[in-house]
């Protein structure tokens, strides 16, 4: 038979149980047994609690919820299992303990159905803890069966398209967002510790920033103006620096009307912490001490498997300017010809890589670091000291003014977090933004964050400033491939 002759039966099976569904619904309501009537059931036990302390509870009177997930109907008793929020329990049904007519309304059950269990717990010949079932109350139907098979299911468009039902029969994917759960807690908790300050900032704004990343673009009606959805949380916390908030941080969620990928989502949460007389050495520090945190409470781990990959999280990350870890991974030592730019596209093109006959030297060194390092950072690795075209907000280094006092953290070949010795010069601030905002809109039709100008030109302290994608974060502590792996609801492309 054909895989469309079998789409076809099935699709014709599927119609006839939603049928069946639907009438022993009606049968309900007709006799006076409405689910949906239902508002409320008095749970005081779990199925885990239930097997963690089963030699406390054996012989006790509990009350479960859950999901009907199987059923046994064996003559005069029947088994099932039920799924609440903390695993499955089996229930064992008896026509002498329900009543006959219970006893017939639960073999009408079907798999999906919501039901509140009430009985005793005890342990069953084979060995399993059970719940010999006194009280079986049918609190919602469910009018559309679960896809058969769903548990070896591959088909990930599904999966994410709905996450409902991806939820309901697959407990590994459950645990990944219990797991994020975690480890957001315990971000705050690692902040508040050290004194940091949760600070809310606008997602709309009445204004675009000039960086590389595109906003979505909205209309307030009673304004009369478009606005922007943020890109980033960055300027609005240092302007709270400015105002003397010394240390804050921002989870929130970040809007770029870009691309998809396994590591893009257009919509993501980004960690964004600004320190007051600190500098990049202090932004490492608690990059590092962070992700040792979350391992420890969350994992209980240092080492953790990423995709088939060992990877140690026990400090100290080992750290490489950007010159170093370039000339590690491809041989080139671009201090031997720093600044000249001829070179440098020259040395490039010797080992494959493309650049514009325009580069510069900074430009160059950027773009060998991507095609030769990136793919080589396995293991934690902070690289540091980045070409000043590429880092517009960060502090430029002293002695070396065409580099920047700015880090991105590594850990699996990709980045996962981003800070600067933050610039605090507003005349500096100025040219850099004007830079910036010719470069994207030439000279003409162009504006800058007049107002962020402002703000540090009444004095903003040296500050560390620090980035961290979270749900790129929370892949690595999850062992989650795509970044839909851990968004309960990725943007997806409407199904035509």
């Amino acid at each position: 038979m054909s895989d469309n002759q079998n789409n076809a039966r099935s699709q014709v099976n599927e119609k006839e149980i939603i049928k069946v569904r639907h009438e022993k619904l009606k049968n309900l309501r007709e006799a006076g047994l409405d689910p949906f009537l239902q508002t409320e059931f008095d749970v005081n036990a779990y199925s885990k609690n239930i097997a963690d302390e089963f030699e406390k509870l054996e012989g006790n009177i509990v009350k479960i919820a859950g999901r009907l997930m199987s059923k046994r109907i064996m003559g005069k008793a029947s088994f099932g299992h039920v799924q609440d929020v903390k695993g499955k329990i089996q229930i064992y049904v008896k026509r002498d303990l329900l009543g006959e007519d219970e006893y017939k309304r639960f073999k009408k059950m079907d798999i999906g159905d919501i039901v509140g269990v009430t009985g005793k717990v005890f342990r069953t010949q084979k060995g399993e803890i059970s719940i010999e079932a006194t009280v079986v109350t049918l609190l919602s139907k469910s009018l559309l069966p679960l896809p058969e098979k769903y548990h070896g299911l591959k088909d990930l468009d599904l999966r994410y398209r709905q996450r409902y039902v991806d939820l309901i029969v697959n407990p590994e994917v459950r645990d990944v967002f219990v797991a994020r759960s975690k480890i957001m807690k315990e971000i705050r908790n690692f902040m508040d510790e050290r004194d940091f300050l949760e600070v809310e900032t606008p997602v709309l704004s009445n204004h675009t920033t000039n960086s590389a990343a595109k906003p979505f673009r909205t209309h307030h009606n009673t304004l009369d103006i478009d606005m922007f959805l943020r890109v980033e949380t960055e300027l609005a916390l240092k302007r709270l620096i400015v105002g003397g908030l010394d240390k804050v941080y921002e989870i929130g969620r970040i809007f770029r009307n870009e691309g998809m990928s396994p590591r893009h989502n257009p919509e993501f949460t980004s960690i964004e912490i600004y320190q007051a007389y600190t500098d990049l050495e202090g932004m490492m520090q608690i990059t590092e001490d962070m992700f040792i945190h979350i391992a420890d409470t969350v994992i209980g781990k240092r080492e953790i498997e990423y995709q088939g990959e060992t990877i140690n999280l026990n400090g100290p990350f080992e750290r490489l300017s950007m010159v170093e870890a370039v000339k590690k991974y491809s041989g080139i030592d671009f201090d031997s010809f720093e600044l000249d730019d001829q070179k440098a596209r020259a040395s490039a093109k010797e080992i494959g890589v493309h650049v514009e006959d325009n580069a510069t030297w900074g430009e160059v060194l950027n773009e060998v670091f991507e095609e030769k390092v990136e793919d080589n950072l396995v293991q934690p690795t902070f690289i540091y000291n980045y070409p000043i075209e590429v880092s517009p907000l960060a502090k430029k280094i002293s002695d070396k003014p065409h580099l920047t006092a700015r880090f991105e953290i590594f850990v699996t070949r990709r980045e996962l977090g981003n800070a600067f010795t933050e610039l605090n010069d507003p005349i500096d601030q100025r040219e850099r933004f004007e830079k910036q905002a010719i470069a994207k809109h030439g000279d003409e039709d162009f504006t800058i964050d007049e107002d962020f100008v402002t703000a540090m030109e009444y004095g903003m302290p040296p500050t560390g400033g620090l980035g961290i994608g979270l749900d790129r974060l929370i892949m690595l502590y999850t062992d989650s491939a795509s970044i839909r792996d851990v968004l309960l609801f990725p943007t997806m492309k409407p199904k035509e």
